[in-house]
């Protein structure tokens, strides 16, 4: 069960990076976060930082 949690924290930044992209962008509405460039920015940086942890997750099971 080693690595589990940045894996588990990993997918989630990812996913949630994505969707402040889309809401920044202005494709989701319904938001504090619809059509603010801002999180235009932090959307795409989040989701690196996922994919930086899912890889350190990966390399813990090992």
């Amino acid at each position: 069960m080693k690595g589990w949690l940045p894996l588990t924290l990993g997918l989630l930044a990812v996913v949630l990076g994505a969707l402040w992209t889309v809401q920044g962008l202005g494709y989701v509405g319904g938001s504090v976060l619809t059509d603010q460039r801002i999180w235009a920015v932090l959307g795409p940086l989040l989701v690196l930082a996922g994919f930086g942890a899912l890889w350190l997750g990966m390399r813990a099971r090992r």
